[in-house]
């Protein structure tokens, strides 16, 4: 590759680099919508169980079966996402997953049966698997490299407003009619779809030059000069095209080796910190520090907003709470264990929520983003399925020690981003994939 193509001195990058347009804001809150839409899919499960339950007379191993089977969903989600993000582009796969959305929540709102909720609820996590791949990754490819990082991490966090907005309100309504609410989103990213531009690195990748200065002029302003990002774009699309990365097995040679295992390795060491089993199982954590010190605490969750701050520190405190929460069921102090639990929830949301995604859309080449994206989402989706599926027999085994290991996974996040994850901020996409990726 051409060294001059990743200058970060040339005077002309100045021109487009620090511009934030009405069309980049656009953009990704259009993609933004999805994240809302999977966090209230996942937020419904809870408010909605007491109504469902007594109008379809499940049980509870049949609301069991409906509230786990969106993660299934997620895994078959994931092993399309790639595929099909690379093949119809970002746009389309944005409405596909709309439409698996919507499907799901029309087969919950006309259900008469449990299987009927099933197949929603199935439908709906196939679309979130799509969701987790295809948003950072369209969010990263349109933005200016200054603010990629924000906008990204801005993005993320509406999956915890989507989380939040369904726990609340869904305690004070039915559940069909919070299933309709729930639809709302969708509707709102299929027609914001329209007015947002294709990205400009998919289209350059399917070689359609032409239209990757006419996106990156839509994106970066009328009267911004996007000559220099419109060359770096193509010229390091022309030299990844060179190598090979469309067969699966092709993922595991040696000059994908770093970006692989940045990628799975943060996803499945973040998901064994263990949100996924507090989010899921917050009530249980709850009444069993009420049990202990006959006391009552109503589970609270809090989100903070996503902000660029030094991760190491705000994993780092993640690990804290963990060990604080395993201490507090040690000695028996209700108090602690809810704020250990609400800070923990807030740390994840500040820190590591979305940064693994936001690092694995700046990380992978474009030659292998379809096929590697799918197998990190499929890694996420299998591991947050372990931590949920074993949290309640680690939790009746040992209380404490649940939590002590979950600060033990927190803390080897510290050691591993120290040791292989690269700084991203202030770098284009193709100079952090150069930098990680063997080009030969």
């Amino acid at each position: 590759m051409d060294e001059g193509l990743l200058d970060r001195s040339s005077p002309r990058k100045a021109s487009w680099e620090s511009h934030v347009t009405a069309n980049v804001v656009l953009s990704s809150s259009v993609a933004a919508c999805g994240y809302f839409a999977y966090g209230f899919a996942v937020g419904y499960a809870s408010p909605a169980q007491s109504g469902i339950m007594d109008d379809l007379g499940l049980s509870i191993a049949e609301y069991s079966v409906f509230a786990s089977i969106m993660t299934f969903g997620g895994m078959i989600g994931a092993l399309i996402s790639g595929k099909v993000a690379d093949i119809f582009g970002r746009r389309v796969t944005m409405w596909l997953l709309d439409l698996f959305f919507i499907l799901g929540w029309c087969s919950i709102i006309f259900g008469k049966r449990a299987w009927w909720l099933d197949a929603g609820r199935l439908l709906m996590g196939v679309g979130s698997g799509i969701q987790l791949y295809v948003a950072p990754i369209y969010i990263s490819e349109v933005t200016p490299k200054n603010i990629r990082g924000c906008f990204a991490a801005a993005a993320s966090f509406t999956l915890t407003l989507g989380f939040s907005l369904a726990y609340y309100i869904g305690n004070n309504m039915n559940w069909r009619t919070l299933a309709l609410v729930g639809a709302s989103p969708c509707f709102i990213q299929v027609l914001g779809v329209f007015f947002i531009p294709e990205s400009p690195r998919w289209l350059s990748k399917i070689g359609l030059e032409e239209e990757v200065e006419a996106s990156l002029q839509r994106l970066r302003g009328g009267n911004a000069d996007i000559s220099t990002e419109a060359a770096e774009i193509r010229d390091y699309t022309k030299t990844v095209r060179q190598l090979s990365g469309s067969d699966f097995m092709d993922l595991f040679s040696r000059k994908y080796a770093r970006p692989l295992i940045v990628g799975t390795g943060l996803m499945a060491l973040v998901q064994f910190g263990g949100n996924s089993g507090i989010s899921s199982f917050a009530s249980s954590i709850f009444r069993a520090a009420a049990s202990i010190c006959c006391h009552e605490y109503y589970p609270y969750r809090k989100s903070w907003t996503a902000t660029a701050y030094d991760d190491y520190f705000g994993w780092g405190l993640l690990r804290m709470l963990s060990f604080s929460v395993g201490v507090s069921f040690k000695e028996l102090t209700s108090s602690m264990v809810f704020t250990g639990i609400l800070l923990f929830s807030v740390s994840f949301t500040m820190g590591m929520g979305g940064t693994p995604w936001i690092i694995m859309s700046e990380i992978l080449t474009i030659n292998i983003k379809g096929s590697a994206g799918s197998f990190i989402a499929l890694v996420n989706c299998f591991t947050s399925w372990i931590v949920s599926y074993a949290f309640n027999f680690l939790f009746q085994w040992n209380a404490a020690g649940i939590f002590f290991l979950f600060s033990f996974f927190c803390g080897s996040v510290v050691v591993f981003v120290a040791m292989l994850v690269p700084e991203t901020k202030g770098r284009t996409l193709e100079e952090i994939q150069a930098s990680m990726t063997l080009l030969q």
